[in-house]
């Protein structure tokens, strides 16, 4: 009896586990930015960044953004360093010189990233 109640709370816990990390929070972003540009202005890019949680033990740990596919920028955050908030913004600048893709993604240090945004801003 006393061995069948300790496979069953194993079994229990591990199925609890499995259940809670399903419905876990990953870090989300969205790529605020406009659709075209005048060649040689500076273009204000915001990132959305969402996670549900920000605490030492559960947090965005970075956030990444590539232009054209080379990294442009990365914040990065720990248990010491948190993210101010568990939805905030980020802004940067850049020159529009030519067309360019904006990518980005934001990673929780738990549960991963819900994938990364992309935009494509058109230079006339």
């Amino acid at each position: 009896m006393k061995r069948r109640f300790t496979i069953t709370g194993i079994l229990s816990v591990l199925f609890l586990l499995f259940t809670i990390s399903s419905f876990a929070s990953k870090t989300s972003v969205t790529i605020s930015a406009p659709e075209k540009a005048e060649k040689g202005t500076e273009v204000t890019i915001k990132i959305e960044v969402s996670h549900s949680g920000n605490t030492k033990a559960h947090h965005t740990d970075w956030v990444l953004v590539k232009i054209n596919g080379r990294e442009f920028k990365k914040w990065e955050y720990s248990k010491e360093t948190l993210p101010e908030n568990q939805n905030f913004t980020l802004e940067f600048t850049v020159k529009a010189e030519s067309n360019f893709e904006i990518s980005a993604e934001g990673n929780c240090n738990r549960h991963g990233s819900k994938g990364e945004d992309k935009v494509t801003i058109k230079v006339e």
